[in-house]
């Protein structure tokens, strides 16, 4: 059968690794022939000229005698300098010499990195471009950098052969579809097209047959390789899969992974199979040896009894016992396990066959799909959303920048209110939050039992379990993790997880980022542990939507504490996101710069300290302020040059915690370690790894919308920062009396309205907080995530809302309170009101309404609203419930309006001299803001004016309890010595 030959040297002009593309076989040209012999006669000449001549001119560099004291007497001559300079050419040699035999070695032997010769940049890349043309003619040139199937190798273990190294490809590239349990219609759509193929081929009587080849070099045969030859297409693999999966093979072992197959098995071809190498049925191929033509006829007759496969978990054990007869181990994707009961939470959103997807879900008002089905980036984006705009609240409060801006942040509108309800709705950070402290706790138990971390280059999320691919097999893992279907999985159980309490560590894998799904499993690769560059493939705009999402879930993830994220080529705006963590250079030049500098400053550092890589750093008494990994996101293509200087440095990044993702557009890019497509369908491909997903996208509206998020929520955003106008007023004069009345500060309480009989009296209570706290109106499938968080069908939620209609009731006019407005968001008629709403509105008027000009009418209005005050928000509410208020701001913004109305009642006494008015006033709002800075810097200028130092003094005793270990803040240490000089002499003596 004849042997394919290798691609050419041009195709191959910088260090890449095998990647997933059509395998183009042509002969060995005339051109070739000469290259080759040109490099076998400058090999000989350097090798084996260069050194007869030194011989013979200048003898050997070594001298006779051993005599370093009679050397340093010598006279310092020509013949010294002469001397000197013959043994710099000898060592030159030498170096020279060593580069070609590592070349040769790596070559010939498939190891997957060259080793690497001190000091000879130039010398080994000319040794690697000779022995290249010179084994052009021979098996193959290949290549000469990480291959795919390195990722399944350790660090110290680079010099692995390749044919072992490419069984050890991690698991989370397997082929998931014959390991779920639930994998459901696509493959059962799959299963019935390849039932009938090869029913339909025998029929036709041209049945075929493939038999797997030895490697030639550093490349060995793949499935997708086979159809991509064969079929015309890679992503045909499947159907020769399917026709041959768990089939006995000449070797007695059988066929359970798409990525897993042998040199020497049989695959059977479905009929259409094109090629010279196929070999056809029965005995119609006289180049075949009988030997083989028997296995192949043999092999044939299982396939009626076969081809639908077997017992999933026989299967799996099968694949297990191939892969160690082969002498390499392998490792398969986590196995499911069944989905937990309906009374826990799950790591992920509901399972599309839960709840009702927005393709179905008639009131999904077409809210953006990318962010709907990414729970982690939504709920990172979320969480990093309503820090900033509380961030905005305080630096507004205490008059940080720009003076006092007032407490309400501009409401979204357009995209913007669309990608903020899709952040609502798919968000999950119940999962994020097992996800960190599943990690933290892991960290913690192995730094109690003095083991180091081990590798971990991805995780898998499914059914309620957190999945941890290993680079290698590191023992039993700590309890309560357990171990997986073999050495390199460890497994964690929701119910576990949930038994981890916070911990103080570092975390220990803070570049898990997000890819996509695989069925009902969310893949997080590990960026920061690839031995390499990982390069993306597809069109521009696709690819940007990868580099998007990534980035954006990097620089707001809750598993992670600190890092660097290096945009290049895209995401100017995206630094807006999290500027500590993000940040975008011009070009590849200053990235390259950057990189070399940080790249020689960690391997010192690592060197000093001790250390193999950053994860034993991180377990080290410096966890908490060193070894944070720096993520390089490279969407311009660089140029083969750049590309082998990227390369090259991405050759120890992952012991450094340094990871590359770099896009490229022709899917050929030198030096890469790993290879993936992104398609126009949002599938992500990397075919010989078995990996195909459904990717994780930020598209570019979305990213626009989310940025304006941010932005909009920055306090140096526009000339005047957040509005000081409430969204809603009520009228307060006696005509404006409510017909519905909830009571939110405090404990919730509603006037006009009976209470609900049955077990949904407290769903509606809720619907109804939600709706009073957003009167711009929500979203309904809004509405049922907060309700429900792992999710709920169509017709109860709109069952939900009949019930709440019918509940609120309607005006005198017959105008239902609870409307629908023009973009489908549900709204309540003014007729509804809460305390809340009063109590902004009474505030708004006292500060910027009849106030302004009435004293007396001032002091009334803010009078009125801090008697509403009557504690925190929904003080009494259940447990397990509200827990969308983690979203909200209003749990900030009520202190900040409680303590201004207690600013500016205090104000109003201090102005007539009434110190103790003004202290009752400053008291009552201590109760709902004990934090608030400004109130107790009142309450001491309110007390100094009753000129008591005694009270005083109590006063600073209390302030200094209530501090603890913090200590005063120091604009109140300031102020307690401007106003009592004496108070610390005083403080300390009362103990």
């Amino acid at each position: 059968m004849p042997r394919r030959r290798s691609p050419s040297p041009s195709s191959s002009t910088a260090p890449r690794n095998r990647t997933p593309q059509p395998v183009r076989v042509r002969q060995r040209t005339f051109g070739d022939f000469v290259k080759a012999f040109l490099a076998f006669v400058a090999l000989a000449v350097l090798l084996v000229g260069v050194p007869a001549a030194l011989a013979m001119t200048a003898g050997w560099p070594f001298p006779e005698t051993f005599e370093p004291m009679e050397w340093l007497r010598q006279d310092i001559s020509v013949s010294t300098f002469l001397g000197i300079l013959t043994f710099v050419v000898w060592l030159a040699w030498a170096q020279f010499t060593a580069c070609v035999l590592v070349e040769m070695k790596a070559a010939l032997s498939g190891v997957g990195v060259p080793g690497r010769v001190p000091g000879a940049g130039p010398s080994q890349l000319l040794a690697r471009q000779l022995v290249a043309a010179l084994l052009l003619v021979g098996a193959t040139a290949a290549s000469f950098t990480p291959s795919l199937a390195q990722l399944g190798q350790t660090y110290d273990d680079n010099q692995r052969p390749t044919v072992a190294a490419a069984q050890q490809t991690p698991g989370l590239f397997a082929q998931q579809q014959e390991q779920a349990a639930g994998a459901a219609a696509a493959v059962a759509e799959q299963a019935s097209h390849t039932e009938a193929t090869p029913a339909a081929a025998k029929k036709q009587g041209d049945t075929k047959f493939y038999r797997i080849q030895p490697p030639e070099g550093r490349h060995h045969d793949s499935l997708w390789e086979i159809a991509e030859r064969h079929l015309g297409d890679g992503r045909r693999y499947k159907e020769i899969f399917e026709l041959n999966k768990d089939r006995v093979q000449p070797d007695g072992s059988r066929l359970s992974e798409a990525s897993l197959i042998r040199p020497g098995w049989i695959m059977e071809m479905p009929g259409d199979a094109r090629g010279g190498d196929l070999v056809e049925m029965p005995d119609d191929a006289p180049e075949v040896s009988p030997e083989v033509r028997q296995q192949i006829s043999d092999y044939g007759r299982t396939g009626d009894g076969a081809s639908g496969g077997g017992d999933q978990a026989q299967g799996g054990d099968q694949a297990q016992d191939s892969g160690s007869g082969g002498g390499a181990a392998h490792v398969d994707l986590p196995r499911q396990r069944p989905a937990p009961e309906t009374g826990h939470a799950d790591l992920r959103r509901p399972a599309p066959d839960q709840v009702a997807t927005p393709a179905q879900d008639s009131s999904s008002f077409g809210l953006p799909e990318a962010l709907l089905t990414a729970p982690l980036l939504a709920a990172g984006l979320l969480g990093a959303l309503g820090h900033r705009r509380r961030q905005a609240l305080w630096q507004s409060a205490f008059a940080g920048i720009g003076g006092r801006r007032g407490m309400e942040p501009p409401t979204p509108t357009g995209d913007a209110l669309d990608v903020q309800d899709a952040l609502l709705v798919g968000a999950d950070p119940e999962g994020v939050r097992l996800l960190d402290r599943s990690l933290r706790g892991l960290a913690a138990s192995l730094a109690a039992e003095s083991r180091p971390l081990p590798t971990v280059y991805a995780a898998w999320m499914s059914n309620g379990d957190l999945h941890l691919q290993l680079a290698q097999p590191s023992g039993k893992p700590p309890s309560p993790w357990q171990l997986g279907q073999d050495q390199t999985f460890w497994m964690l159980a929701r119910a576990d997880a949930e038994a981890y309490e916070d911990v103080d560590t570092a975390a220990p894998y803070p570049g898990l980022v997000s890819l996509g799904t695989m069925d009902d499993s969310r893949l997080l690769l590990n960026l920061e542990s690839v031995p390499g560059i990982v390069s993306l493939s597809g069109r521009e705009e696709d690819r940007a939507a990868v580099f998007a999402s990534v980035a954006a879930e990097l620089a707001t993830n809750g598993w992670s504490d600190r890092m660097t994220i290096t945009l290049v080529g895209f995401g100017e705006d995206l630094t807006a996101l999290a500027p500590s963590r993000l940040r975008h250079l011009d070009g590849i030049e200053a990235l390259i710069e950057t990189m070399e500098a940080e790249t020689r400053q960690r391997r010192g550092a690592l060197g000093a300290a001790g250390h193999d890589s950053v994860l034993t750093g991180r377990t080290g008494p410096a966890r908490h302020t060193r070894w944070a990994p720096h993520l390089v996101l490279l969407a311009a293509e660089p140029s083969p040059e750049d590309a082998m200087t990227l390369a090259e440095l991405a050759a120890d990044a992952g012991r450094l915690g340094i990871g590359y993702l770099v896009g490229t557009g022709s899917g050929d890019l030198p030096g890469a370690a790993w290879e993936m497509e992104i398609t126009a369908e949002g599938r992500l491909l990397a075919p010989l790894l078995g990996l195909e997903l459904d990717a994780q996208l930020l598209p570019a509206a979305q990213q626009r919308a989310v940025v304006e998020l941010f932005t909009d929520a920055d306090p140096e955003h526009g000339p005047d920062g957040p509005g000081t106008t409430p969204p809603f007023l009520v009228d307060i004069s006696e005509q404006g009396r409510p017909a519905v009345y909830a009571r939110l500060v405090g404990s919730y309480e509603i006037i006009g309205l009976e209470t609900p009989d049955g077990e949904r009296s407290a769903l509606l209570h809720e619907a109804l907080a939600l709706l009073l706290l957003h009167r711009e109106g929500v979203h309904p499938r809004v509405l049922s995530s907060a309700l429900w968080p792992r999710g709920v069908t169509d017709d109860v939620r709109e069952a939900l809302l009949d019930r709440l209609r019918d509940w609120l009731g309607t005006d005198p006019d017959g105008t239902p309170r609870l409307r629908t407005d023009d973009a489908g968001r549900l709204t309540l008629a003014k007729s509804v009101v809460s305390d809340l709403d009063v109590l902004r509105s009474l505030y708004h008027e006292a500060t910027q309404g009849k106030g302004v000009d009435s004293r007396a009418v001032r002091g009334r209005l803010l009078t009125d609203a801090l008697v509403l005050v009557r504690g925190p928000l929904l003080a009494d509410r259940p447990e397990g419930r509200y827990r969308w208020l983690t979203h909200e701001i209003v749990d900030a913004q009520l202190p900040l309006l409680v303590a201004d109305t207690g600013l500016a009642l205090a104000e109003f006494h201090m102005e007539k001299n009434r110190a103790e008015k003004a202290i009752e006033a400053l008291n009552a709002a201590l109760r709902t803001a004990p934090a608030d800075e400004r109130l107790w810097n009142e309450l001491l200028r309110a007390t100094h004016a009753l000129d008591d130092p005694e009270r005083l003094t109590a006063l600073a005793s209390d302030l200094v309890t209530r501090s603890g270990a913090r200590g005063l803040p120091p604009r109140t240490e300031a102020l307690l010595d401007e106003l009592l000089p004496t108070w610390r002499d005083a403080v300390a003596a009362a103990g």
